[in-house]
């Protein structure tokens, strides 16, 4: 912990007058009290906030369609910039960028949940020596409610094929060394490994590339689910070999309550015949599309998992902020100043409230991302009502059963300031006077 810093609303000051992202902020439209007045915007682990640009651009888009009709889906002379035919393709780059892979090994489409649906049509293949399937045990619903139910579709019961990795009694963090127990005690007959990138509870990050090398030694397919990591921590997709990922892009990606989705697959799986995969008109040949053939001819990338033509309206705030990570320069300039944003806060928690407050989430950088889980620890203090009167105060969270505050300075929009004034308040709701 950084003990350098001042305790005081100067220095917080300070800290945003020295930032060189601080400017970022200004690409974002900051939440209101319903007095109106600006909040300390502290959730968007759960929902980002809204890209100024999102608007021009969704007026532009709505332009179009008034304009153009139909023919806002072809490129034309009167249509020159992002036809719709092809709109998901102009994000690609951007967000293949953020997750450490190829163009062609990502897309947007869909929800997660029915992204991680069509993967697992691919990935999990179970037969009678490989069918079992390890998640953790304190998965997001999500996960747990897919993975079970794949289970059940081929036949198979989750009491049997349902593995679960959970921290040791005591606890918080599953022990990286326990997740490589479960993996060796398994190999014979683990078919895939699903775990997320960063734990939504704790905020624990997981060692994501030696998951899939243990996996990939055990014969094991490897997805990941990315919903709490991108956007917020650095990640390598491809050069890790992981064989699928999906996320959600309405968290720190910022593109708006149940914004579309993003999947990614290894390329080592792309164009081949032999793999299993439900099929929409969306993924076969677009040069043919419209030809209406009826024999599938799959695009040579991810591509070929679409099903349905691309959401458009909901695919736009995307872009509004994929473009602002790149006024930021990519994940790695922001990642340095939230490693900064988590040093400061530690050291303001372990200053003012070291009694009142448990920090449940890892301390070693590596394995945590810019969420903190607050566990209120204040004699005579319901973390419950903690968490309303912060919300009465003007600070935006969340409260995650059974008894967790989860806080997450984003260092796209949140300054050091934020912080500060984010911890003098709770002060004065676990101190009163």
């Amino acid at each position: 912990m950084n003990k350098n810093f001042d305790n005081s609303v100067e220095g917080a000051q300070q800290l945003d007058q020295d930032d060189p992202l601080a400017f970022l902020r200004n690409e974002f439209e900051m939440t209101v009290t319903p007095n109106g007045d600006e909040e300390i915007y502290l959730v968007g682990n759960s929902l980002g906030l809204l890209p100024l640009a999102a608007r021009d651009y969704m007026n532009a888009e709505i332009n179009k369609w008034g304009r153009l009709g139909v023919r806002g889906h072809a490129e034309t002379d009167h249509q020159p910039d992002h036809p719709w035919s092809t709109y998901h393709e102009i994000m690609n780059e951007q967000m293949a960028s953020l997750v450490g892979a190829k163009p062609e090994e990502v897309v947007v489409m869909n929800g997660l949940t029915v992204n991680l649906h069509l993967m697992m049509v691919s990935f999990y293949r179970p037969n009678k020596q490989k069918y079992k399937i390890l998640i953790e045990g304190h998965a997001f619903p999500t996960d747990h409610f897919a993975v079970e139910s794949q289970i059940r579709h081929h036949g198979l019961s989750p009491a049997e094929a349902l593995i679960t990795v959970e921290p040791r009694p005591g606890e918080e963090l599953i022990r990286a060394e326990d997740i490589a127990e479960q993996i060796e005690k398994h190999k014979e007959e683990l078919a895939l490994i699903l775990l997320p990138g960063i734990q939504y509870y704790t905020g624990q990050v997981f060692p994501m590339s030696d998951i899939v090398e243990l996996g990939h030694q055990a014969g094991a397919i490897v997805g990941l689910d990315l919903a709490h990591a991108i956007g917020n921590i650095p990640l390598n997709l491809h050069e890790w070999s992981a064989d699928f990922a999906v996320w959600c892009n309405y968290k720190y990606m910022n593109s708006g309550p149940g914004a579309i989705a993003g999947c990614f697959v290894h390329e080592r799986h792309l164009n081949r015949p032999d793999i299993n995969r439900f099929e929409g008109w969306w993924g076969t040949n677009a040069e043919t599309r419209f030809e209406m053939e009826t024999v599938f001819d799959p695009i040579p990338t991810v591509d070929a998992w679409q099903l349905s033509n691309s959401s458009i309206l909901s695919m736009v705030p995307i872009r509004a902020s994929l473009n602002i990570f790149d006024l930021a320069g990519g994940i790695l300039p922001l990642r340095e100043k939230s490693e900064k944003q988590i040093n400061y806060l530690d050291f303001l928690l372990a200053e003012n409230l070291s009694e009142e407050i448990e920090v449940i989430t890892p301390k070693a950088l590596p394995e945590r991302g810019c969420q903190f889980s607050l566990r209120i620890t204040a004699q005579g203090k319901d973390g419950r009502e903690v968490f309303h009167e912060l919300e009465e105060s003007g600070v935006s969270c969340d409260w995650r059963y059974p008894d967790v505050i989860r806080v997450a300075p984003v260092p796209l929009y949140n300054s050091f300031t934020d912080i500060f004034r984010f911890v003098e308040i709770l002060k004065r709701i676990l101190r009163p006077e």
